[in-house]
C-alpha cells in the first residue's frame, strides 16, 4: 500500500462518500413519528371507547360532557405520547450502542466506529472473531479464515488470500478469493481490506437477506401478562354486557346502559399492565447502560433476579487485563523482573523468541507485555527482528495449547520456529527427559501459586527455503523443538471485585471462575479473591467425566482451570441441569453457543468478538465483573417495582368496577361517568409507568436469596393481597356511598363525596403498595410530590370551581368533602398495609 492508502480516508472524503452511498445499512431504521404514535394511541380500545362515550353524549344533548370527555382524550394523548417517545428515544439510544462496531484507518488513526458509519474506500482493520461490516478486497492477510455459511450455505470456514485493490468483487464461495464479505465471521487470522462495497451494494444486500438481531419465542413475564390480560378481558367483556342489559331492561333507557357499559369498561380493561411491562423493561435498559451495561435483550432483566450461578472469566473481568512480566526462569535460573531494570545476557533469547511467538501487532495483553518488555530492554540489539515474515502459523488448539511462528530469517536464510503456550504443553513439545521435565514442571508450579500466570517457550530450526510451495509438517509435534525457558506474568485483580464475590455471596449467588490458567495460578487467584478453592477442576479432568459425574462436582467447586472455551458449553448445561439460572460471561468466537445457552449470556465491550457479542444478552461495555453484579442488583429492583406497579394497577381498577356497578344493582343513577374514570386515569397512568418505574431499591434487596425462575408474577399470597386491597378500597367507597345514601343527601354531593374518596383510596394504595415489602421507612421518591401535588391541585380545582363542579355533576361543602377524602384514603391505608403484613 502507498502512504495514502495506510492512512486511510479523511473525514472530507468520508462525508462526501456517505452523501453519495447512504449509511451502510440494508434495513433503514423507520422512527414512529409523533403522528405516529398519536394514531396508534387512538386505536387503544380505551380511546374508542371515549369516542363512543362523547357520541352518546351528544345524542343525550349533553355537549358539556362530550367536550369534556374531548379534554380528556386531548391530555391523556399528550402523556401517553410524551412517555411513547420517551421509552422511543431510549431504544433508539440503545440500538446505536448495540450496533456492530468496524475498526478503521482513517486520517492516519485507527479509528472504532459504528459499521452503519462504514463508506467505500474505508481501510478496515479485520481480526478473529469480527462480523466483517462490508464488502472488501484483501490488502494482506495472515491465516485468515472465514465463516461464510450464512451466503453460500457451506458450513466449513474458506481460507482468504491477499488480492489486488482494483479487483472486481466475486461472488463468495470456496478457498483463497481475496474478498471478505458483509455480514460474515471472521473465525481466524487477521487482515486489512480496503471497502468495494456497502449497504444494499453488497453482497448480502444483493440477495436480500437481514441481518437484524432475531428474538426466538416470548419471555415468561411477556407470557404471564398476556395470560392475565386475557383472562381480565373476558371478565370486564360479561361484565359490561350483563350491566348493560340488566340497566336497559331494568329502566328501559338504552343509551344509558350503553353509557353505563362504557364506564364499566374503562374501569375494567387491564390495558396499563403490558405497558408497564415495556416501559419498566425499556427504561430498566437505560438504567442498566448508566452502570456500563448494556442490553441487547430486554428479557434478560427479568431473569437477573433469578440468577443463581455467575459464571465469569478470570482475564480482564476479575482482574485489570493489564500483565506484566515478573518472573523469567532460563538455564535453571530465575529472575524477578523490576520496572525500568536492565535485562541481563542469559534472559535474553527467552525474551526474543517470546515475542516471535506472538503477533506482530498484539492484541492479546500477555503478548503486549512481552513486545513493551522487549522494546524496552533489548531495543537496538540482534534480539529483535522486525524485518522477519511469518510464513507459516500453527494455532492454539484444546488438544494442543500452544501457539507456533514459522519465520523466514536472513543471515544465513534459514526458517525459526518460535513456540509458546501452557508449560506442560511446551514440555511435552520438547520431549524433555523425564527428570528434567519433572523439575520445570515444579518450577512451573511454584510460580502459578504465587498467582503467576505461565507461559513455557520453545525454539526449533528447519531447513532453509526451497520450492515455493515447500511443506510444512503437520503439526507442531513433528518439530524438533527445544527448551528456552518459562515466563511468569501478573494480571492484578480489579480494585472493587472482592466487595462485588461478596456481595453475591450475600445474595445467595454462586460466583464460579472459569479460566485457561494453570490449576495452581487459580487456586491462588480464587483465595485472593475470597472464593472456595478447596477444590479445582481442570479442562482435562472435566472431559473425562460422565455427565450425571460432572453434575455432582459442580455443586462443590467453584474454581475451573485450563478450560477451553468448547467446554464452557457442556458447563452451562450441566448448571442449567442442576436447576441453577446460569449468566455467562465470554469473549471469543468459541464462546458464542455458550453464551446463547446460559439464561443471560454476557459479552465483554473491550475486549469481545462481534460474535460473542451478538450471542449474548448483555455486553459489559468496560469488561467489568462489579457492573454485572450492580446489573443484577438493578434488575432485582426493577422486577421488585415491577410487581408493586402492576399490583397497584390491579387493586387501583377494583373500587372503580365496584362503584360502576354498586348504584345500578341498587337501582340508583350512575355515580361513576367516563369523566370521572378518565381523571382517575391520570393517577394511575404516571403513578404505575413513572412513580414506581423510579422507587429506590429495598435495603435488604443483595441480602436475600434469588427469587425461584418459575416465579409466578401474581404467585402465592400476592395475588390474594392485592385483591383484598383492592377490595378494601371498594368498601370504604361503598360505605361512603350507603351512608350518604340513608343521610339523604342529594346526588351530586354523594358523587363528589365518592369520587373524593376514590381518589384518596388511589393515592393510599400508592403508599401500601410502596410500603409493601420494605424495610423500614421508604426512600425519598421526588416523584410521589408531583402526583400527590397533582391530584390534590387537580381536585381541589374541579371541587372548588363552579362551571368544572356543574361539569361533573358535583355540589356539596369542599371542606367536608375533602376531608372525607382524607379520611378515607387514612382508613384505606392502614388496612391494605396490614393485609401486607408490613406495619
Amino acid at each position: 500500500m502507498n502512504t495514502q492508502d495506510e492512512s486511510g480516508l479523511s473525514a472530507e472524503e468520508v462525508k462526501q462518500r456517505q452523501a453519495e452511498d447512504g449509511y451502510n445499512e440494508l434495513t433503514p431504521p423507520h422512527p414512529r413519528h409523533l403522528y405516529h404514535i398519536a394514531a396508534e394511541v387512538l386505536r387503544e380500545p380505551m380511546f374508542l371507547l371515549l369516542i363512543a362515550a362523547g357520541g352518546i353524549y351528544l345524542l343525550l344533548g349533553e355537549v358539556s360532557d362530550a367536550l369534556m370527555l374531548l379534554g380528556f382524550v386531548v391530555i391523556i394523548i399528550t402523556m401517553t405520547v410524551f412517555q411513547a417517545q420517551k421509552s422511543e428515544r431510549v431504544l433508539e439510544a440503545l440500538r446505536d450502542l448495540s450496533s456492530p462496531r468496524a475498526l478503521v484507518m482513517r486520517d492516519g488513526r485507527v479509528q472504532r466506529i459504528a459499521g452503519r458509519e462504514v463508506v467505500t474506500g474505508d481501510l478496515l482493520l479485520l481480526t478473529e472473531g469480527d462480523r466483517v461490516a462490508a464488502d472488501a478486497v484483501l490488502l494482506g492477510c495472515c491465516d485468515l479464515q472465514a465463516d461464510e455459511s450464512m451466503l453460500t450455505g457451506e458450513s466449513m470456514p474458506v481460507c482468504k488470500r491477499a488480492g489486488e485493490a482494483g479487483s472486481a468483487l466475486a461472488e463468495p464461495g470456496g478457498d483463497d478469493l481475496p474478498f471478505v464479505y458483509a455480514g460474515t465471521v471472521l473465525v481466524q487470522g487477521s487482515g486489512t481490506g480496503r471497502v468495494i462495497a456497502t449497504g444494499i451494494h453488497s453482497a448480502i444486500g444483493k440477495i436480500g437477506r437481514s441481518l437484524e438481531d432475531t428474538q426466538a419465542g416470548t419471555s415468561p413475564l411477556r407470557i404471564q401478562t398476556g395470560r392475565l390480560v386475557r383472562r381480565l378481558a373476558i371478565i370486564a367483556i360479561a361484565l359490561c354486557i350483563a350491566l348493560v342489559l340488566i340497566y336497559g331492561y331494568t329502566r328501559g333507557h338504552w343509551l344509558n346502559a350503553l353509557l353505563a357499559g362504557i364506564s364499566l369498561a374503562m374501569s375494567t380493561l387491564p390495558e396499563e399492565l403490558p405497558v408497564i411491562l415495556s416501559i419498566f423493561m425499556s427504561l430498566g435498559a437505560w438504567r442498566i447502560s448508566q452502570h456500563g451495561v448494556l442490553t441487547r435483550r430486554l428479557d434478560a432483566i427479568e431473569t437477573l433476579g433469578a440468577a443463581t450461578v455467575l459464571c465469569t472469566d478470570k482475564t480482564g473481568t476479575l482482574t485489570e487485563n493489564k500483565m506484566t512480566i515478573r518472573r523469567l526462569y532460563s538455564a535453571d535460573r530465575m529472575l524477578d523482573v523490576r520496572d525500568n531494570a536492565a535485562l541481563p545476557e542469559p534472559w535474553h533469547e527467552l525474551v526474543e523468541y517470546g515475542i516471535l511467538a506472538s503477533e506482530r501487532d498484539p492484541f492479546d495483553p500477555m503478548e503486549r507485555a512481552l513486545h513493551e518488555l522487549g522494546n524496552r530492554t533489548l531495543g537496538g540489539s540482534e534480539h529483535l527482528h522486525n524485518e522477519w515474515e511469518i510464513v507459516h502459523e500453527y494455532s492454539l488448539s484444546p488438544e494442543m495449547p500452544t501457539m507456533s511462528h514459522v519465520w523466514q530469517a536472513d543471515n544465513p536464510p534459514h526458517h525459526l520456529v518460535a513456540a509458546k503456550g501452557a508449560p506442560e504443553a511446551i514440555i511435552d513439545l520438547c520431549h524433555l527427559p523425564e527428570d528434567l521435565a519433572k523439575n520445570i514442571g515444579q518450577i512451573a508450579d511454584k510460580m502459578a501459586d504465587e498467582g503467576l500466570r505461565v507461559l513455557g517457550v520453545a525454539r526449533a530450526r528447519l531447513p532453509p527455503a526451497g520450492e515455493p510451495e515447500q511443506h510444512w509438517p503437520d503439526c507442531q509435534h513433528d518439530i524438533e523443538f527445544s527448551f528456552v525457558g518459562l515466563l511468569g506474568l501478573q494480571d492484578p485483580l480489579r480494585p472493587d471485585v472482592k466487595e462485588a464475590i461478596a456481595q453475591c455471596h450475600e445474595a445467595g449467588i454462586r460466583v464460579v471462575m472459569i479460566t485457561g490458567d494453570h490449576a495452581r495460578t487459580a487456586q491462588a487467584i480464587a483465595r485472593e479473591l475470597g472464593l472456595p478453592a478447596k477444590e479445582v477442576l481442570t479442562g482435562r479432568e472435566l472431559a473425562e467425566l460422565s455427565d450425571e459425574a460432572l453434575r455432582a462436582r459442580l455443586r462443590e467447586v467453584q474454581v475451573f482451570a485450563r478450560i477451553a472455551p468448547q467446554q464452557k458449553l457442556r458447563l452451562v448445561e450441566s448448571f442449567k441441569a442442576n436447576g441453577e439460572v446460569v449468566a455467562m460471561t465470554g469473549d471469543g468466537v468459541n464462546d458464542a453457543p455458550a453464551l446463547k445457552a446460559a439464561h443471560i449470556g454476557v459479552a465483554m465491550g473491550r475486549r469481545g468478538t462481534d460474535v460473542a457479542r451478538e450471542a449474548a444478552s448483555l455486553v459489559l461495555l468496560e469488561d467489568d465483573f462489579s457492573s454485572l453484579v450492580t446489573t443484577v442488583r438493578l434488575g432485582r429492583r426493577i422486577y421488585d417495582n415491577l410487581r408493586r406497579a402492576m399490583s397497584y394497577a390491579l387493586a387501583a381498577h377494583l373500587p372503580i368496577v365496584g362503584m360502576a356497578m354498586l348504584p345500578v344493582l341498587l337501582g340508583n343513577p350512575l355515580m361513576l361517568l367516563p369523566a370521572h374514570i378518565m381523571f382517575l386515569e391520570l393517577i394511575i397512568g404516571p403513578a404505575c409507568s413513572i412513580f414506581f418505574e423510579s422507587e429506590p431499591e429495598e435495603s435488604d434487596i443483595m441480602q436475600r436469596p434469588p427469587r425461584a425462575a418459575n416465579e409466578a408474577l401474581f404467585g402465592g399470597g400476592r395475588l390474594i393481597a392485592c385483591l383484598l386491597q383492592g377490595g378494601v378500597a371498594f368498601l370504604v367507597c361503598a360505605a361512603i356511598y350507603l351512608v350518604s345514601l340513608l343521610l339523604g343527601n342529594d346526588e351530586n354531593t354523594i358523587r363528589a363525596l365518592v369520587f373524593t374518596a376514590m381518589v384518596g383510596g388511589n393515592i393510599a394504595l400508592v403508599f401500601a403498595n410502596r410500603a409493601a415489602s420494605r424495610q423500614g421507612m421508604p426512600a425519598q421518591n421526588p416523584v410521589l410530590r408531583w402526583i400527590l401535588l397533582g391530584t390534590g391541585t387537580g381536585l381541589v380545582v374541579v371541587l372548588g370551581t363552579p362551571a368544572l363542579s356543574e361539569v361533573f355533576h358535583f355540589s356539596g361543602n369542599l371542606l367536608f368533602i375533602l376531608g372525607t377524602g382524607i379520611l378515607a384514603a387514612l382508613s384505606t391505608w392502614l388496612t391494605a398495609v396490614r393485609i401486607t403484613g408490613k406495619k
